[in-house]
């Protein structure tokens, strides 16, 4: 079973590596500035789904977090007031984006993906 002080400490670092890349991002290679907010995004979303359900399947954890992805990327598409307030803040925008991007979807796959190899391989179990 997962641990779900693991999976904070995770998530924890996740958050600030992504937070990092947008707030410093000369202090990294070129695509982990321009593509790392997102594929760590992705990433988050995986780990506080695996909090929430600590002996869920990874692929089931990897399923959901593809369409919760999926879900507000496609939002991105949609402008009612009440939304672009919400994204008009930080946080909204962080956590909702801010427009859709093809390239976002890849980045999602990518950071769904790393969580799932990660998780695999034990980092988030009890030892």
């Amino acid at each position: 079973m997962r641990s779900r002080l693991r999976l904070s400490a995770l998530a924890v670092a996740t958050i600030a590596t992504g937070l990092a890349t947008r707030r410093v991002p000369a202090a990294f290679p070129e695509v982990l500035a321009t593509f790392g907010g997102d594929v760590l995004w992705a990433t988050l979303v995986y780990w506080l789904l695996a909090w929430l359900r600590p002996s869920a399947a990874a692929p089931r954890l990897a399923c959901a977090a593809g369409l919760a992805a999926l879900a507000v990327e496609c939002s991105q598409l949609l402008h009612p007031a009440w939304l672009v307030a919400l994204r008009a803040h930080r946080i909204g925008a962080l956590v909702l984006g801010q427009g859709f991007l093809w390239s976002d979807l890849t980045c999602y796959a990518v950071g769904i993906g790393l969580a799932w190899a990660l998780d695999r391989g034990g980092v988030a179990r009890r030892r």
